[in-house]
């Protein structure tokens, strides 16, 4: 039996571990056909040349050099060296110094409190413990300047179930009864790695926080922040989903991307 509760491994080992396969192992919100929010609303910030711009969370850095295209100064932070040391890796010579590395906790932003422009961050607010993410948000809420800009993306759980439904009745329309169509939903859709009660994801020693569209208003207002707008990332059926080529013809799957002001 799968349980969720218990002692939450050391996380910046494990996302160390999967920094080198990092991504080919998690949904890549940058990758070709998917439709990313993100990109129109980082064009929207006037004078990016004149900000500064932070990737919290940044992984392997993915996301790094778009920044540094827009903005005039990017700080990268993880709390895991082994993605760090990837991301350090993306940057070119002449763009080093304009990229400040942390290697931190997305909790320790004291030092940042205030001279944030806008803070991004994608796929990073997955703490399993919510308590943390308030922690998280509220410490992001104090480095961003007043009116400053709160952008990223988060894994959704509510496109879980919407897979699970989808891979359900592909069953059922293959003539399977409805106790088998469930058994075959519950192993594509990979439901053994899913707590769908509290929003929790668990593969190879990682977890992770996958979330329902309320709570954005919910756990973003109690940090301070305002405006909290959500948008889809779309993602084209390709071989990151169980039973793509039949589901070609449905509406996509999505992540959530989140606009909030401080």
């Amino acid at each position: 039996m799968t349980t969720f509760s218990g002692k939450t491994p050391d996380q910046s080992r494990s996302w160390s571990r999967h920094a080198a396969r990092y991504d080919e192992v998690f949904l890549n919100p940058y990758g070709p056909g998917v439709q990313n929010p993100l990109w129109k609303a980082l064009d929207a910030i006037e004078a990016p040349e004149t900000k500064t711009v932070a990737d919290l969370g940044c992984g392997t850095g993915p996301l790094i050099n778009r920044l540094l295209e827009r903005f005039g100064r990017v700080v990268a932070l993880d709390f895991a060296p082994g993605m760090l040391q990837r991301a350090r890796g993306r940057v070119a010579e002449a763009d080093r110094d304009r990229v400040m590395f942390l290697e931190r906790t997305m909790e320790d932003l004291e030092d940042l409190s205030g001279p944030l422009d806008v803070a991004v961050a994608v796929n990073s607010l997955v703490m399993p413990d919510v308590q943390r993410i308030h922690r998280v948000l509220t410490a992001i809420h104090r480095a961003l300047r007043p009116g400053g800009v709160f952008l990223g993306i988060a894994p959704s759980m509510d496109a879980i179930q919407y897979h699970t439904m989808l891979l359900y009745d592909q069953a059922l329309e293959r003539g399977l009864a409805p106790s088998e169509a469930e058994r075959f939903a519950a192993i594509h859709g990979e439901h053994n790695c899913y707590d769908f009660a509290f929003g929790r994801f668990r593969y190879q020693g990682l977890r992770q926080k996958f979330w329902l569209p309320f709570e954005f208003q919910h756990r973003f207002g109690k940090a301070g922040f305002r405006s909290v707008t959500l948008d889809k990332v779309l993602y084209p059926w390709d071989e990151n989903f169980a039973g793509a080529t039949e589901l070609a013809a449905e509406p996509p799957s999505w992540d959530w991307f989140f606009h909030a002001e401080a």
